[in-house]
């Protein structure tokens, strides 16, 4: 059959039902995909937690080494980096000839059943003092 411009229309072909063996593929196919979604979405999640928290460890240990170096106090300085650390963190300040170390260090532990395992994170940060003048 020709339409009025020179192309034939197409006929209809019927869906096919698949055959009875076939039926229940979908569910077992969900079945397997599923778990695996949800723990790479599990894995996604953790790494965003840890890299917050690396990126709070970085900022704590450069604000505190910074202060240090200005000549503030050791209090003051270890509480300039405490304000931005994460919870739980541990803060290490050494001076050594001049250098100002900072280091920040915590552990993440992963959510649920996982609790057990944990990811360090840690950063240290080096300053050198300042000349004060008189």
């Amino acid at each position: 059959m020709e339409l009025s411009d020179g192309l034939r229309a197409r006929r209809r072909v019927p869906l096919r039902r698949r055959p009875r063996s076939e039926s229940g593929y979908v569910t077992a196919e969900t079945a397997m995909a599923l778990p695996a979604l949800v723990v790479l979405v599990f894995g996604l999640a953790t790494g965003l937690v840890a890299a917050a928290a690396q990126v709070r460890c970085i900022d704590a240990a450069q604000s505190g080494a910074r202060a240090a170096a200005r000549g503030e106090s050791p209090d003051a300085a270890r509480a300039a980096a405490a304000a931005v650390a994460p919870k739980s963190a541990r803060i290490v300040a050494t001076n050594e000839g001049g250098k100002i170390s900072f280091r920040v260090e915590t552990v993440i532990p992963l959510p649920g059943p996982l609790s057990r395992l944990r990811i360090p994170v840690s950063h240290t940060a080096v300053a050198a003092e300042e000349a004060t003048t008189p």
